[in-house]
């Protein structure tokens, strides 16, 4: 796991102490680890994480679903 996306998974652990971990296909959304009041702030996260401005126009929501689809869509670029 990149260095990046364990920024992303300690952010989300941060706010749900009751978790000890997250599987990197757990839909972030349905299990309420992203919820309508975080969004906001977790893409701005996102965004510092990768150095890079996320399009709210743009934006799929199918890209936050898990920290796999995040690396994916907004990480891998930071990697290569």
């Amino acid at each position: 796991m990149s260095d990046q996306l364990e920024q992303v998974k300690a952010w989300l652990l941060s706010r749900h102490p009751e978790r000890d971990d997250i599987a990197p296909d757990l839909d972030l959304i349905e299990n309420r680890l992203i919820d309508s009041l975080s969004f906001v702030e977790f893409v701005f996260m996102l965004e510092q994480v990768s150095g890079s401005p996320i399009d709210m126009d743009t934006l799929e929501v199918d890209d936050l679903r898990s920290l796999s689809s995040i690396e994916a869509r907004y990480l891998v670029a930071v990697a290569s």
